[in-house]
Order: C-alpha cells, then sequence, then structure tokens
C-alpha cells in the first residue's frame, strides 16, 4: 500500500494546479500526508486554523483529487502537528524580520531559465540589483500566474542584498497585513521606519492592495518617499498597471513611471530547458522523448509544467517502474485529471457552455444586458475563459464584446473571491468545467 506521504505529494501537485497561488501558499503548502489506514487518509496541517478552513472550505475538492490519485474513495482526517514552539508575546508583538531566509534558496537568477518568453523582464530585474533607482525606477513586472514573477522578484533580493544593499520582499497581502498590524498595535513609526529606510523594495502580487483605500494611501506615500530618495521598487503583478481596476488611478499612474514588461507562456523550446534543468535538480533520469511530451502537453505556466513533471516522476516512484513514453501518458491522463483538460478550449464554446448553464443566450453573454444574472454569467464565462488559455486580457475582453483589460481582470478576481464563499456558485462552474472537458475528451483524437 502507498504510504500517505506519497500519496499526498502527489495530491498536492494536482492542487496546486487547481487552486490559485495565494491559496495554495497558505493553506496547502505546509500540509504534509500522516497516516493511511484502510480508507482514511489523516494529513498534518500547521495550526488548527488551516485544519479548519480545509475541512471546511476545500474538503470535497481534496477528496475527488484523492480519487483521482488513488482510485479509491479516502475519508480526509486535518491533524495539527507544528514543528514550531509557541512564540512569546514579546515575539508576536514584533514585525516579521528580513533576512536571508525570507528568499526561497531555489529562486536565484542562476536557475531561471531565459528565453524569448520572459528575456526583457529577467535583464531588467537583473539591472534593478543595484539599487539605484536609475532608469527602471518603478520595474514592473507583469503576467499570468506560475509564470517566474516571484523568482525573478527574490533572485533579484538575493542579489542586492548579496551586494550588501539594505532589501525588503513582500506580498501584497503581506504588506497590507503589516499596515493593519501597525496600526492595531500604534507601532506605524516603526512600520514606516521599515519600509522607508530601504535601497530595494519588491513587492509580488500588488493587484492585492486594490480596493483598500487606507492600504493604498500608505502605499502611496511609502512609494513616493522612496522614489524621491533614488531607492528601487519593483512591483509585479497578474496584469499591466491600467488593467489593474481596483487600484487608485494616481497608483496606476506612479507604477508606469518607470518600465513595465510582460512574462508570457514558456515557448516550447524554454519548457524543454525548463524540464531539463529540475530534472537535474531532482537527480532523476528521464529521457529526452518523455521530457517532450511533458512539455508538449503543459503549455500554460511553469508551473504547470513542474508539476506535470513532478506527477510522472511521483508515478514511477509509486509503481517502482521506470519512466517511459507509455507511463508518463499514463501518468499524466490518470492522475493528472480528464484528458484534454489541458488544451486550449475555444472561446466560443466556454461561452456556449456558459449560456447553457445560465439558461442565457451566448449573444446576451456577449452583448450589453447589465441584468445580475446575465452580468455574473459574463464574468464566469471571463473567468473560465482566462483559467483555461493563454490568451492575454486585451484578446478575451475583444472578443467578449469588447471589453476592457480592467474588466476581465476584475471578473476574474471577483469570481475567484465568490467560489471561496459560494457553494452553489462553486459547484455551477464546476459543473461547467466538466461539461468543457466531457466534450474535449470527445473531440481529441482516438
Amino acid at each position: 500500500m502507498r504510504s500517505a506521504r506519497e500519496i499526498w505529494e502527489v495530491a498536492l501537485g494536482e492542487l496546486e494546479l487547481q487552486v490559485n497561488k495565494p491559496n495554495f501558499n497558505t493553506w496547502l503548502a505546509k500540509t504534509t500526508g500522516l497516516t493511511r489506514r484502510e480508507n482514511r487518509i489523516t494529513i498534518s496541517t500547521p495550526n488548527a486554523f488551516v485544519a479548519e478552513y480545509l475541512d471546511t472550505n476545500q474538503r470535497s475538492l481534496i477528496e475527488k483529487t484523492l480519487i483521482n490519485v488513488t482510485g479509491a474513495s479516502l475519508e480526509v482526517v486535518f491533524e495539527v502537528v507544528s514543528a514550531r514552539q509557541p512564540a512569546s508575546p514579546a515575539a508576536k508583538n514584533q514585525p516579521p524580520r528580513q533576512g536571508r531566509s525570507a528568499f526561497n534558496p531555489r529562486y536565484t537568477f542562476d536557475s531561471f531559465i531565459v528565453g524569448g518568453s520572459n528575456r526583457m523582464a529577467h535583464a531588467a530585474t537583473l539591472s534593478s540589483t543595484k539599487g539605484s533607482g536609475g532608469g527602471y525606477n518603478p520595474l514592473f513586472i507583469h503576467g499570468g500566474v506560475g509564470l517566474g514573477k516571484t523568482h525573478l522578484l527574490m533572485a533579484t533580493g538575493r542579489l542586492a542584498q548579496a551586494n550588501g544593499l539594505k532589501v525588503l520582499y513582500v506580498s501584497g497581502e503581506q504588506f497590507t497585513n503589516d499596515f493593519i498590524r501597525s496600526v492595531r498595535e500604534k507601532q506605524t513609526e516603526e512600520f514606516r521606519t521599515r519600509y522607508r529606510s530601504l535601497d530595494l523594495l519588491l513587492v509580488d502580487d500588488i493587484q492585492f492592495i486594490g480596493g483598500k483605500r487606507q492600504t493604498e494611501e500608505c502605499f502611496f506615500h511609502t512609494f513616493n518617499e522612496l522614489h524621491q530618495r533614488n531607492s528601487q521598487i519593483v512591483l509585479s503583478g497578474d496584469c499591466p498597471p491600467k488593467g489593474l481596476p481596483l487600484l487608485e488611478d494616481r497608483l496606476r499612474s506612479r507604477f508606469v513611471w518607470g518600465l513595465s514588461v510582460a512574462i508570457q507562456p514558456p515557448e516550447l523550446k524554454t519548457r524543454l530547458a525548463i524540464l531539463k534543468a529540475r530534472a537535474e535538480e531532482a537527480k532523476a533520469d528521464i529521457p529526452a522523448a518523455v521530457l517532450g511530451i511533458i512539455a508538449r502537453k503543459a503549455k500554460r505556466s511553469i508551473r504547470e509544467l513542474e508539476g506535470s513533471l513532478n506527477r510522472v516522476v511521483a508515478y514511477a516512484r509509486i509503481l517502482q517502474a521506470p519512466i517511459t513514453a507509455a507511463l508518463a501518458h499514463r501518468a499524466l491522463a490518470d492522475i493528472g485529471g480528464p484528458a484534454g483538460q489541458n488544451e486550449p478550449t475555444p472561446m466560443g464554446q466556454v461561452v456556449d457552455a456558459v449560456g447553457d448553464s445560465f439558461k442565457i443566450t451566448a449573444a446576451d453573454i456577449i452583448g450589453r444586458r447589465r441584468d445580475k444574472e446575465t452580468a455574473l454569467a459574463r464574468q464566469v464565462a471571463m473567468y473560465l475563459v482566462k483559467q483555461r488559455n493563454s490568451c492575454s486580457l486585451s484578446d478575451i475582453g475583444r472578443e467578449m464584446g469588447g471589453r476592457s483589460p480592467a474588466t476581465v481582470s476584475h471578473a476574474y478576481e471577483k469570481i475567484s473571491r465568490d467560489i471561496e464563499n459560494s457553494a452553489h456558485l462553486r459547484r455551477k462552474i464546476t459543473e461547467i468545467k466538466k461539461g468543457l472537458n466531457s466534450s474535449s475528451r470527445a473531440a481529441s483524437p482516438k
């Protein structure tokens, strides 16, 4: 019988492709498979809050994923197992310190595979390690999930820190939490000192602060002071500054003062180079033909690419079989979910499927009707198109009735939030996805 750790390792690879990065990092990344007894598997969590959230909000998704992985229905039990000692009251009041451990040791410029899709972003971030706030200030890196934005920001921070600069890397969520904590605990002066006395500030997923007026106000003044001091600012977002709908205009205008660079999904040559490098890191002997199979199936992001590689390696380990082309096909079909789900889905097919589910015509979804049900269907269609394709926000907006990239981005963010809180909407979107996957399988060659 496979161990709980092995099963959960494979399941995490699946779950990483099904939930967004902030949710995966917050709720799943620090979990491990603990024990398996008959039809029950116990998953360890770092604290009770995580256990409660997973039990309440993600149980259905986790159980379905485990069925895909094991072929059996398993009862999931979440158990708190913390390796850390409780922090003292004084330590809890301290803001997190920035040190070398803040950067993932895997994320360096040496380990970043450069290709046509990311060459400009790589060069621009490398130039920012000097911290002088020269020609690219601020530098804004934008692109879809799993394309390497975090890798580049952390590599920039590591190198700048090694060069003796005072560096701080945070996510948009962490900046928000630090600001709220500083107000609540009356430590605003310490907050200002921490964020405004830097040579280099890196903020990942800056779109998170959008719509949070006090946080935006704070970041506005932080940005201005750093910029006036000629300190370097590097930001990342999921779309260009002008496409961030919830941010104030004065922030968006400042974000385009310097240089805005896009990262695109990697082309085949780059995908193969990434797979080869990751296989070497894992000390896994994987034939070139197998790497080619993975590279041709996983096209949308580096995260999807690495997840597929991990699935193939884990599948071979579980079966104690050599990694062959046949095994790779089985791993990516049996573990990776329904065949065809990684293939781009035509936009019209998505709109038709959403229309059928909502009992609304495709013409109304693309058109100008503004009633609540049609507006929701339109947002769901934009969400699914963006999730299932590598189209730009502009392309999606143009095909969805000439709407702006900001409208598409807002729809995607809104539905991403709403499905976390609405079981009805989550079920509805799941059913639409199943229908689309079934259509993909029927259309694929046998």
